[in-house]
Parts: C-alpha cells; sequence; structure tokens
C-alpha cells in the first residue's frame, strides 16, 4: 500500500487503456449523458446489463452520492468500469466531503478488483455544475493522500481547461 503516482493526460476516457476506468455515473446506474454516457455507449451493452443486475440484486434505489461499485468493461480497454455518483454543486451546501469520498471509494473498489492503474474523469465537474479548480483540488488532494495498492491513478480531462486546472493542483 502506498501513494499512487498520478498522471494527467488530456483526452477520451474510453479510449485509455487501463485496469479500471472510473465513469462518472448517475445513482440509476442506467447511463445518461457526459462521461457516463460516452462509457455506456463505447462499451456497450455488458455494462448495462451490469448494472441492472446490481440495481435488481442490492442497489435497488440506486448508488449514493459518494459511493463506488465495480462491472465489467465490455469493450473498454479496461478489465473493469468503477462507478461512482457525484455531488451535484451547490453553493447553499459544502458537498466537497462527498467529492472526495468518489475518489476515496474508487480506489477501495480498485484495490478489491487488484487493479494497478486506474484512469478517473473530473467527477462532478461537468453537468453537475462543479468549479473546475475546485474540483481538481480535491480530486489531486484525495488521491495523493490516499493509502491503496492503485500504482498509476491517471486522470483523463477531455479539453485544454480541465487539463490547465488539474496541472496547476499538481504542481
Amino acid at each position: 500500500m502506498g501513494t499512487p503516482h498520478i498522471v494527467l493526460v488530456r483526452g477520451d476516457i474510453t479510449d485509455q487503456q487501463a485496469d479500471a476506468i472510473v465513469n462518472a455515473a448517475n445513482s440509476s446506474l442506467l447511463g445518461g449523458g457526459g462521461v457516463d454516457g460516452a462509457i455506456h455507449r463505447r462499451g456497450g451493452p455488458e455494462i448495462l446489463e451490469a448494472c441492472r443486475a446490481l440495481r435488481a440484486a442490492h442497489l435497488g434505489k440506486g448508488l449514493p452520492t459518494g459511493q463506488a461499485v465495480a462491472t465489467p468493461a465490455g469493450r473498454l480497454h479496461a478489465d473493469h468500469v468503477i462507478h461512482t455518483v457525484g455531488p451535484v454543486f451547490t453553493r447553499e451546501e459544502d458537498r466537497s466531503a462527498l467529492l472526495a469520498s468518489c475518489y476515496r471509494e474508487s480506489l477501495r473498489v480498485a484495490d478489491g478488483l487488484g487493479a494497478r492503474t486506474v484512469a478517473f474523469p473530473a467527477v462532478s465537474a461537468g453537468v453537475y455544475g462543479w468549479p473546475l479548480d475546485d474540483a481538481a483540488r480535491i480530486a489531486i488532494d484525495t488521491v495523493r493522500a490516499a493509502d491503496t495498492s492503485v500504482a498509476e491513478a491517471r486522470f483523463v480531462l477531455f479539453d485544454e481547461e480541465a487539463y490547465a486546472a488539474f496541472a496547476a493542483h499538481l504542481g
């Protein structure tokens, strides 16, 4: 156990080759927009079938915010997809702990799978409205503080603005 090496990549998370790819999912686990939709489309029906099985088994009300669960990766270049539900940003309530939990819980699930490389998106920084600079700070700080068997935590950032925000916090 230790701290993973953090790598930043500008690109499409569905093109990544890793032991596990993290999906910024919605609580239904049944696909959606953004990263979630892209992972489901590219990964194929095996991911949706596994998510439906999880909902039928023990996640009938969906996956709670800040938690994580794994499925097979279907046609992605990975063994597993780790689904985590990020919080929606609001100025009325500090939900930073829930966002940090997404990264901690994803690493915990990755450890249970024996994953050594994990590709993360910028959880909650898209349609969920989390300010990019703060999302990057929480993500980098949380992964840096993690005690995990994951050797490489790769942040896959879709555009130059996100890449720059994460690079600024990586130092």
